[in-house]
């Protein structure tokens, strides 16, 4: 029958798995690094993976397909709560707040892991969906890859509270500015820290922050913080 249905332009699929997690039918499923529709009897095309996107993959069309089986979708999804939930691009990715251990529990003792301070997956910024509800009334860190390694207390001197974020302009190929400006101008945002290192190439993530602010439309704070390279904050963070 001829109906409509979603469409998956594996070209510019990146194999974050956040449509896979929007889709309530469970018709999506992560197959060699790219989204796929595994059937069309469990597409009601309505598009709730469509703004999970976030490199405009996905798209509704109008083919010849299988009508929607509300009653195999049920199936399905009975069949999917008894086993292993498929793998939905990094390990545990979900659009939605994780739920960590407090940072301001009880210190770790030695042999014992610290709690993590990451409060949302994913957590990369080329890979995350600019209508992402965890934005909302939140303080924002974006974080150089590479500060994780060579500032060893991140998590709680710098990601405790907040959304993190990370990235590197000199591997990532996006357009900070834009998405950040995007996320800026969707939620209502408090403070956005920048955390990066003392090498040249993190000028393009603090320049990127700087625009993004400047472009939003809004009266955000910006506090700028640098690492240095043998692990010391070059400059502090300003109240």
């Amino acid at each position: 029958m001829l109906r409509k249905i979603i469409h998956i332009d594996e070209s510019r699929c990146n194999g974050c798995g956040l449509c896979i997690d929007a889709c309530h039918e469970g018709a999506l499923r992560l197959i060699n690094g790219k989204a796929r529709l595994i059937s069309d009897a469990y597409c009601d095309g309505l598009g709730a993976c469509l703004p999970e996107c976030p490199t405009g993959a996905i798209r509704i069309e109008e083919r010849d397909s299988a009508p929607f089986d509300e009653e195999l979708v049920k199936k399905h999804l009975a069949a999917k709560s008894h086993s292993m939930p498929p793998a939905s691009g990094c390990p545990g990715s979900r659009s939605r707040l994780l739920q960590p251990e407090s940072a301001t529990g009880p210190s770790p003792v030695a042999g014992q892991p610290m709690p993590s301070a990451l409060r949302q997956w994913p957590c990369q910024l080329q890979l995350i969906s600019v209508q992402a509800p965890y934005f909302e009334d939140a303080d924002l860190l974006i974080a150089a890859d590479c500060t994780a390694y060579a500032y060893a207390n991140l998590h709680a001197d710098f990601m405790t509270g907040k959304v993190t974020l990370i990235g590197c302009p000199k591997l990532d190929h996006v357009a900070y500015a834009d998405k950040l400006t995007t996320i800026l101008q969707l939620h209502s945002v408090r403070s956005l820290t920048l955390l990066r290192m003392e090498v040249p190439c993190c000028g393009g993530l603090a320049q990127a922050a700087e625009e993004a602010v400047a472009a939003c439309g809004k009266a955000i704070p910006l506090r700028l913080v640098t690492i240095g390279i043998d692990g010391q904050v070059l400059v502090p963070d300003q109240p």
